[in-house]
């Protein structure tokens, strides 16, 4: 099927109904825009995936469309939605300013491997004004992002519905560096029974560690300096956590090496300085787990630093959390966390997180 573009909810009906007459063995009816030159998907039908955007696509949004093309195949159908939810948009955020770059952004998904574009106005998504009946975050999209965003997450979920139903999605792939909101829409989908798969996909960085985002586009060259704290803080409390597994690894080994050691030299009749071995190896403490408290001290080292530099970096959270609920971790915690950060730099507000795991053998 070529690649089509789609600016309205009918001229995305049409495409998806086109795309199961050529499964049927039928030929592609009018409607939306479609470019004969774009890479054929194929005869039978596949799964639909979605990718859902709000446009300025760079390579984190076009590392999302290949991951879905790699998953429904050549017979699949990909979806882009590139839509500015207003929202999810608070009193004084960047609605206004958010970037549109609508000509560039279908070059990008078409390049990716999407099938189709979905880019509606808002009188499309919302028509009548603002929905009556919305969807709530409940308790996990009142932490972090939702502390410092109030009603962000319930316009979300809300337009996420909307998607997943108009798409008619069988796959949706969201980029893991939106941890909160790929946690949410998992518990959304699980919690109402929502028929489709959530993949998260990996957070696709700049060469020099800065995950990208539409919004790094508003930094000055100073200003992404600055901004680069916020990944280095998350490195180094990564390095701190291996750092502290290689050290507990090592100290575990000891006493089995002593005792060996202490085997030998009894043989030699050297019994006095096995013993003292022996001792040394008993006096050792046991082996606890990693400390969640070091680990949040190496990023927040980083982050006091940058809090003086040129422009200055102003931290709004550093939050070291319980994967399925958002909730801190306490020292001595084992299992899988995420330690989330957000700042601001100048006027551009910049989130990232890293995915950890407390306890494992490194």
């Amino acid at each position: 099927m070529s690649f089509g573009f789609a600016p309205t909810r009918a001229d995305l009906d049409r495409l998806l109904a086109a795309r199961a007459a050529l499964g049927d063995g039928g030929a592609a009816g009018d409607g939306a825009t479609a470019d004969s030159d774009a890479p054929a998907g194929g005869g039978a039908t596949g799964p639909v995936a979605v990718v859902m955007t709000m446009g300025a696509l760079h390579e984190g949004h076009a590392s999302l469309v290949r991951a879905a093309r790699a998953r429904v195949g050549a017979h699949g159908f990909v979806v882009v939605t590139v839509f500015v939810n207003p929202l999810q948009f608070g009193a004084g955020e960047d609605l206004d300013r958010y970037p549109r770059t609508l000509d560039a952004d279908l070059k990008t998904a078409r390049e990716a491997g999407a099938d189709a574009v979905f880019a509606p106005s808002v009188d499309e998504v919302y028509p009548g004004g603002s929905p009556q009946v919305t969807i709530s975050a409940g308790p996990l999209g009142e932490r972090l992002e939702g502390v410092s965003r109030p009603g962000h997450f319930d316009g979300m979920l809300t337009v996420v519905a909307k998607l997943l139903h108009l798409s008619r999605a069988d796959v949706a792939f969201f980029g893991q560096k939106d941890a909160q909101q790929l946690a949410l829409v998992r518990r959304m989908v699980r919690d109402l029974n929502f028929p489709v798969e959530i993949v998260g996909v990996p957070t696709t960085r700049e060469d020099d560690g800065l995950a990208l985002s539409s919004r790094n586009r508003y930094l000055s060259p100073p200003e992404r300096r600055t901004a680069l704290a916020l990944s280095r803080a998350l490195f180094a409390a990564r390095d701190r956590l291996g750092a502290q597994h290689a050290l507990r690894a090592r100290a575990a080994s000891a006493p089995a090496v002593a005792s060996r050691r202490a085997a030998a030299l009894s043989a030699l009749g050297e019994s006095r300085l096995a013993a003292d071995v022996h001792a040394v190896a008993a006096s050792r403490e046991p082996v606890g787990p990693c400390g969640a408290d070091a680990v949040r001290e190496a990023a927040r080292a980083v982050l006091a630093e940058a809090a003086g530099a040129n422009p200055p970096l102003g931290l709004e959270y550093l939050a070291l959390v319980d994967p399925t609920d958002f909730t801190e971790v306490p020292d001595g915690y084992t299992g899988d966390a995420i330690l989330a950060v957000a700042a601001r730099v100048g006027g551009t507000r910049l989130i990232d997180n890293i995915p950890l795991t407390f306890g494992a053998s490194q």
